[in-house]
């Protein structure tokens, strides 16, 4: 019989959730700025290896980062503007109308109004400046050269969705609802303006990144990025890649995605994302995929694939269904997939999405990919019949979250514990009548799974108020945001306690886990 593969896990280590768009800053939403060496340099002090992040695509509709208008593209809302200002580029006037807005939450609708016009006009300058460079960022034409294959028709996406007043590209004119190299040719000048600016601004996004990357890593700290199987239907990537989807002529899905009824939601949810053609991506060795997450792997250290079932089978909805109750299961590519995937990406680190009520085949597909899958201590009890969220049912490779960006707060799960398991969760997290998340972390980083990650609203001990998202729901979020006075309270007694714990627990990442046992004195000479 043929064991099991080991996974790329083979040390115990810590990490940290938390988007870009919670972070601090004074312009409206987290960038790139100050906010996130503040986090990263938290991290490094804590001995926490790992920040997680949400994926970091230009949103649209919704604000939600797994609705994305590319899955390649950076969120310009994330640009540190503080370095265009010192650059020249923005003046203090420009920014005025930023620092007005709420520094607590996300206002996506007044940040759009306000952002863009500020980011043409960094642009504009630029351009006007006839340079090529950044506050050391490279060369603009060189990045435009290197990225030319997803970033001239996602600029040209983003520039005609602008000029057809921000109507789907399957609303758009016939003659504009493929992409072409050709396309620029015979379009107007204020679109091919636009198209530069877009440009631009990726080339800002992906120097500031790097840049970050280059910090975090410098001070001990990897990102764990965020992959969302599927991509949206008004994006770049459908738009330019029409083949890999299942969709008519016209552009419309055939069908969409979403899930049946579960934990969130009895009505299932309805996604809308279309589902791809698996049969031409087979007939192409996944070229369109593998690209894709080679992207990501230039961007992090390691990616979290969402919604990993779909791998072996998904649920198809009606194109014309008003909820998911009406879809059936569909198989997905399976092993063939993950084979074509390790023979591109032979070092790829990959944690495998797997929550819900998942059964032995998805299972059994997770470990013959060698992927650990995930653990949410918020469904410890009454979540399935199995309880396979209790830690003491957990195995070596997996990884284990408090809660995701999906779940409540710990704290405000703790508050509104249903009467049939609030005495078993009080008596096996050792609560003591608190409703603090403090414990819940202290379960998760002593937990057999190697990666443990708390959201940074667990380390802050925030109410259910201080959830980022609702699935199922279209109001009200990835608006959250924590602030410069609450992040300080992390410093002091929260720290040293947070540190003791990942020593204490061997969640430092820098000893290989060994499955045997040997000679203290002889490791050491080894060593």
């Amino acid at each position: 019989m043929e064991s099991t593969p080991h996974t790329w896990l083979s040390t115990r280590s810590a990490g940290v959730l938390a988007h870009v768009s919670s972070l601090p800053g004074r312009y409206g939403i987290g960038n790139l700025g100050q906010g996130t060496r503040d986090l990263v340099d938290f991290l490094g002090r804590a001995g926490v290896r790992y920040w997680q992040i949400c994926p970091l695509g230009p949103t649209g509709y919704g604000d939600s980062p797994y609705q994305t208008f590319s899955g390649r593209a950076g969120n310009p809302y994330f640009i540190d503007l503080d370095e265009l200002a010192s650059a020249g580029l923005l003046k203090d006037g420009d920014l005025a109308p930023l620092r007005a807005l709420p520094s607590d939450r996300v206002d996506y609708g007044k940040l759009y109004e306000r952002f863009w016009p500020v980011l043409a006009r960094a642009h504009d300058r630029f351009s006007a400046s006839r340079g090529d460079e950044v506050a050391g960022l490279g060369s603009l034409s060189a990045f435009r050269k290197e990225h030319a294959g997803w970033l001239e028709p996602f600029a040209t996406f983003m520039a005609l969705k602008s000029h057809f007043g921000g109507f789907p590209w399957t609303m758009w004119p016939e003659a504009f609802r493929s992409w072409s190299k050709e396309l620029r040719l015979s379009l107007p000048e204020s679109v091919r303006l636009d198209i530069d600016r877009h440009a631009f601004y990726q080339y800002l996004f992906f120097g500031q990144w790097g840049r970050l990357r280059s910090y975090a890593a410098s001070r001990g700290v990897g990102i764990i990025g965020d992959v969302p199987i599927f991509v949206a239907l008004d994006s770049a990537d459908t738009w330019q890649s029409r083949a890999a989807f299942r969709l008519d002529p016209h552009g419309n899905p055939l069908a969409v995605a979403g899930v049946p009824p579960d934990y969130y939601s009895a009505k299932g949810q309805l996604w809308g994302n279309p589902l791809y053609d698996w049969e031409y991506l087979a007939r192409t060795n996944y070229r369109w995929w593998i690209a894709r997450l080679r992207s990501a792997f230039e961007l992090y250290d390691i990616i979290r694939l969402d919604h990993f079932r779909g791998f072996q089978t998904y649920w198809e909805i009606p194109a014309d269904a008003t909820d998911a109750r009406g879809g059936k299961w569909r198989n997905g590519p399976g092993m063939h997939f993950f084979r074509a995937v390790r023979r591109a990406l032979p070092d790829a680190r990959i944690i495998a999405e797997d929550l819900g009520y998942i059964g032995p085949d998805v299972v059994a597909l997770r470990q013959a990919a060698a992927l650990p899958g995930m653990k949410v201590l918020q469904f410890a009890y009454g979540h399935d019949a199995g309880n396979v969220n209790l830690p003491h049912f957990f195995t070596p490779d997996s990884v284990v979250y408090t809660g995701t960006h999906d779940n409540t707060t710990t704290r405000g799960w703790l508050e509104k514990l249903p009467r049939e398991t609030a005495g078993q969760i009080e008596e096996y997290f050792q609560l003591g009548g608190s409703r603090s998340a403090w414990p819940v972390i202290r379960a998760a980083l002593s937990a057999v799974s190697r990666l443990a990650v708390v959201p940074m609203q667990d380390l802050l001990d925030l109410p259910a108020s201080s959830a980022l998202n609702q699935p199922g729901t279209s109001e009200g979020n990835w608006q959250w945001r924590y602030t410069e006075d609450q992040f300080a309270g992390l410093d002091g007694e929260r720290l040293e306690t947070l540190s003791h714990w990942i020593k204490l627990y061997d969640r430092t990442g820098d000893r290989m886990v060994r499955d045997y046992s040997e000679n203290p004195e002889m490791a050491h000479t080894r060593a």
